[in-house]
């Protein structure tokens, strides 16, 4: 690996880090997966070095791709992700427990979309969809987030 590329994604840890964090976490609901999902993405980052083109798409791409498979062990495990003592701020966990309402697709094409700023398109590619599919989870996802919000007010 060159030292630019050791560079960029030191760079990228910095900038992108925290919402890459928040979004694993409102996405899946586990403080434990978006540790280690982000932990993980950019351990691999490290060793795959200059074979990476833009190593914030695959960053983005990766650190959900790593968080599912987590899920998903989990899952066959009959372990579902524990009630989280990470304390946010009362707006935030709000919208964290209606997101943990919507369906995986629904979660990450809201996730993706609204938050990390994808186009529809490149959310299906991160989540191995279609864009029409993934406008479909994002307007419903986003229907059901603005009925849950409202309804604890």
């Amino acid at each position: 690996m060159s030292e630019g590329t050791g560079a960029a994604i030191e760079r990228l840890y910095r900038e992108e880090g925290d919402r890459l964090w928040r979004a694993v976490y409102f996405w899946s609901g586990d403080r434990d997966i978006a540790d280690d999902a982000v932990a993980e993405a950019f351990a691999q980052a490290l060793r795959c070095g200059d074979a990476i083109r833009d190593p914030r798409a695959w960053m983005w791409r990766s650190v959900f791709r790593i968080a599912a498979g987590e899920l998903k062990m989990r899952r066959r495990q009959d372990h579902w992700p524990h009630e989280s003592s990470y304390d946010l701020p009362e707006a935030p966990a709000q919208l964290a427990t209606a997101l943990r309402r919507l369906s995986p697709k629904q979660r990450a094409s809201v996730v993706l979309h609204h938050y990390a700023g994808y186009s529809l398109k490149e959310v299906a590619a991160i989540i191995g969809s279609t864009p029409a599919a993934v406008a479909v989870h994002f307007h419903r996802g986003r229907a059901h987030i603005k009925e849950a919000m409202s309804d604890e007010d």
